[in-house]
């Protein structure tokens, strides 16, 4: 049924494809949605930041990934979903113009101790541009049905009433990192997952049966539609966005607000639970280590820890990233 099986890969084999051109367009419309940083926006405002020029955000580099992954290494076919990320980095931006390629090496293959349907297939995947250099390494693991087994019946998905979140009023002050307390959790409010976001998401960036069909969802062992886990993602950026915003204006009232730079990357992402059309989750931000930046004068690299949990209180998202914020305000 998903046109792709676990027996398809070989361990070091490659699979390369592309490219895909992005547009300046896209990496704006796709920041004001999830990411609405002044380097992912306009070009003036970026020469005033860390960057120094209008850049993608990273989560959309990384959909742009899925996309050469799902065509090229999945033949444009459906997989079984994936646990999670091991290491993501972000070596270069991605600017307008950019004509972006996928290298996919397959590092490894094996069959599940528990689910005899189904096997895991372990990825290394190389991002570059036009010009050769690398923008994005990625290490993931990736579920696929075995040709030939008796697949186990799809989950029982009970139908979700769906209910308007609303937005919360609460405002902390920002600390510059140097004087950030560890240990910090921040509640970054609730996002809901719609069928026709679920979609539209999916058809730019993860275009599989269980995330675009509703139909053909139900027939796949997940039972019912269910959002892409760079959707899940990325609503957490927005979400953080969302929160930051008042969290600036109560600061910015009484002294300098801490910018926030570009991220490096993040590690150990783990998709728990599926996200199904009409799930509401709640996202929060946990401040886990910082350390002075040796490079960049009045700037550090903040570790943070982050969580979603669903609206029966199950956790179905998690992952450790980094990012660089001041660490003192400017002279």
């Amino acid at each position: 049924m998903t046109g792709i099986a676990f027996e398809d890969f070989t361990p070091g084999a490659v699979i390369e494809g592309g490219p895909i051109t992005v547009t300046r367009n896209e990496l704006v419309a796709f920041a004001r949605e999830f990411d609405p940083q002044p380097f992912h926006l306009d070009e003036a405002a970026a020469e005033a930041t860390f960057v120094g020029q209008l850049i993608g955000s990273g989560w959309q580099t990384a959909g742009f990934g899925m996309r050469l992954l799902q065509k090229h290494a999945f033949r444009g076919a459906t997989s079984m979903g994936s646990p999670g990320i091991l290491q993501l980095r972000w070596l270069r931006p991605v600017v307008p113009g950019d004509a972006l390629s996928v290298s996919v090496k397959v590092d490894s293959c094996r069959v599940s101790n528990t689910k005899p349907d189904r096997g895991f297939v372990r990825f290394d995947l190389t991002l570059r541009n036009g010009r050769d250099e690398t923008v994005m390494t990625q290490a993931f693991t990736v579920m696929f049905a075995r040709r030939g087994a008796t697949p186990l019946p799809p989950r029982v998905v009970n139908p979700i009433e769906p209910f308007s979140p609303v937005e919360g009023t609460d405002a902390e002050r920002l600390d510059f990192l140097g004087d950030a307390p560890l240990g910090a959790t921040r509640d970054l409010g609730v996002h809901l997952f719609t069928p026709e976001a679920i979609v539209a998401f999916a058809r730019t960036y993860d275009p599989q049966a269980f995330h675009i069909d509703p139909v053909a969802a139900r027939q796949t062992h997940f039972g019912g539609l269910c959002a892409s886990g760079w959707h899940t993602a990325a609503a957490w950026m927005k979400r953080l966005h969302i929160t930051r915003a008042r969290d600036v204006a109560l600061t910015a009232r009484t002294g300098p607000v801490p910018q926030l730079g570009p991220s490096p990357g993040f590690r150990d992402m783990r998709w728990l639970a599926p996200v199904y059309a009409g799930d509401t989750l709640r996202y929060a931000f946990t401040l886990s280590d910082k350390r002075r930046s040796a490079s960049r004068a009045g700037w550090g690299l903040a570790t943070h820890h982050n969580t979603a949990v669903n609206q029966h209180g199950v956790k179905v998202f998690e992952f450790t990233g980094s990012v660089f914020i001041q660490w003192t305000a400017p002279p």
